[in-house]
């Protein structure tokens, strides 16, 4: 059973795992979703305001329309690689379901095999206790009949 887990571990990984650019794409997206990404692009948009608007380093003048494409730009590139890190994740979840459903139904099988062996244990018991109590009658027999 512990081999069929490190297989289903295997497959997972190994299906999963060695796609460079899904694997990038996947860094891409957790990376636009944190407070970190989102205070160092404030800072940016901060940073190239202050440049064109009062630094005399015009090379985007308002209304930012180079900005703008950036901004643009960077949209189109992060929805798809946030739909392709969502399609990934889901291919890994529906992978653990699998594995994790078969991993029950193994661990089910395996409860079913001790509960059996427990019943033919005490079924083996029981018969040797009713032995025991007839050898002890019949000893116990054998004895009243020598004293007599």
């Amino acid at each position: 059973m512990e081999n069929n887990k490190q297989e289903a571990q295997f497959v997972i990984h190994d299906s999963f795992g060695r796609d460079f650019f899904g694997t990038i794409a996947e860094k891409f997206a957790r990376l636009f979703g944190t407070p970190v990404f989102l205070i160092i692009q404030t800072i940016f948009v901060f940073i190239w305001i202050i440049l064109n608007s009062f630094m005399g380093v015009v090379f985007d003048p308002f209304p930012y329309i180079l900005l703008n494409l950036a901004f643009s730009t960077q949209a189109a590139y992060a929805a798809p690689l946030i739909l392709l890190a969502q399609t990934r994740q889901a291919e890994r979840d529906k992978e653990w379901e699998h594995s994790d459903a078969q991993h029950r139904e193994e661990l089910h099988q395996a409860a079913i095999e001790l509960i059996q062996t427990s019943i033919q244990t005490s079924k083996e018991l029981l018969e040797l206790t009713k032995r025991m109590e007839t050898l002890i009658a019949e000893t116990h027999q054998m004895n009243m009949n020598k004293k007599n």
